[in-house]
């Protein structure tokens, strides 16, 4: 079996997908009884019997201009060479793409296409007709993209009903995609999770009780409400002197950001490490006290997941998707989102409460090695795989 991997960019995730599915190249698929295949492939008393990968292929849409991953393609992928993939893309360019894109399925004759986002790689795909299509939601394409406008509605549905199969992260995404016309049955939800073994707890706790670190990693756009989390902090530093901030990444609300810290006279209390590399991430996630979200769109967010694997608790934005990881007081809290003072009084209860994070952190690592094993989830690709190349037919 020949898979053609088509995504946006190149990212961690694409990293991690390419480097699973190139894990099985040339060897024999997992048995069927021992994948963690979904109910709707359960209750058909089958398990998975897919033919094994001969071949990898990975398809790259654009090459945007910040880059987050360093790591070279997995060994065993060959990258395509096509229209594709060598700047930001545009509209104007759809029609080239499509061309190009029939000429790619042509050369390398895939026996299935996972793709995605929705509106971008994936609708491509079922514009040209090509069956089986695996799309695989990004959350962002459904939760946000979707919702833009007529154009985006039109797109999402085109390519859900001309999917023989859907990946989603979690319940959120699965109910967006129904509502859109995804047949149920077709879904395949599973977290997309994180290494465990290398994203793990530290060796030995945080033993300061001076200060009280927080930490952010998310990129300081609009979207992941990075400014909220400046004024909460402004707010909470004005009554605990201990407290300081890491901000990770970058992004367009730098200038902002920089500002609202300024004019609260905090600067010298956060510290911008700017972009960390995979290998170094974990360090950061081990330095915190407490990880802070005020994302105001997520599905099962993998900068979460990644902080609760390092057994820190969590104080995120009340959204669906954060909902399903962090349960109140056992792993960490929510706040209203959007709002800087709810998240100021969040982060002041959590340091009156420093105590208990040990136990708070242990927690939040039990829940993502019961749920958030990368190594496990990742095999429920093949299910997703089996249903696709079974209702192809049925499209």
């Amino acid at each position: 079996m020949h898979i053609l991997y088509f995504s946006r960019d190149y990212t961690p995730h694409d990293h991690r997908f390419l480097a699973g599915l190139a894990r099985y190249a040339g060897k024999p698929l997992p048995e069927g009884h021992n994948l963690p295949y979904p109910k709707n492939i359960r209750d058909k008393g089958e398990g998975i019997d897919l033919p094994s990968i001969q071949k990898v292929y990975y398809l790259r849409l654009e090459r945007g201009n910040l880059q987050t991953e360093d790591r070279p393609i997995p060994l065993g992928v060959e990258q395509v060479s096509w229209a594709g993939g060598r700047c930001p893309v545009s509209r104007r360019q759809g029609v080239r793409l499509l061309m190009d894109l029939r000429q790619v399925i042509a050369d390398v004759k895939p026996d299935l296409i996972q793709a995605g986002p929705l509106q971008r790689s994936a609708f491509l795909v079922a514009l040209t007709g090509y069956q089986p299509l695996v799309s695989m939601s990004w959350g962002y394409d459904l939760l946000i993209d979707a919702r833009r406008g007529v154009g985006w509605r039109w797109a999402t549905r085109y390519t859900l009903k001309h999917s023989a199969a859907l990946v989603g992260d979690c319940d959120t995404i699965r109910r967006l995609a129904v509502s859109y016309g995804m047949r149920a049955d077709r879904i395949v939800t599973f977290p997309w999770g994180v290494d465990l073994r290398h994203f793990s707890p530290p060796t030995s706790p945080l033993e300061d009780d001076r200060t009280f670190t927080l930490l952010s990693t998310r990129a300081w756009e609009p979207l992941y409400g990075v400014t909220t989390i400046a004024q909460a902090f402004v707010t909470a530093a004005r009554t605990e002197p201990g407290l300081c901030l890491i901000m990770l990444g970058g992004g367009s609300l730098s200038a902002e950001l920089r500002r609202i810290f300024a004019q609260g006279g905090v600067e010298e209390r956060v510290s911008f490490p700017g972009h960390v590399s995979y290998a170094d991430l974990k360090r950061y996630y081990q330095m915190a006290d407490l990880y802070i979200s005020a994302s105001h769109s997520d599905g099962s967010s993998i900068s979460l997941l990644e902080a609760m694997a390092c057994g820190r608790p969590a104080l995120v934005s009340d959204i669906p998707g954060n909902r399903e990881w962090v349960t109140p007081d056992e792993n960490g809290w929510w706040f209203s989102e959007g709002n800087a003072g709810a998240l100021a009084e969040g982060i002041l209860h959590a340091v009156e409460n420093r105590r208990r994070l040990p136990e708070m952190g242990l927690a939040a690592r039990r829940i993502a090695e019961a749920r958030a094993d990368w190594g496990v989830n990742f095999l429920k690709i093949f299910a997703a795989y089996q249903l696709a190349l079974e209702g192809q037919r049925d499209l």
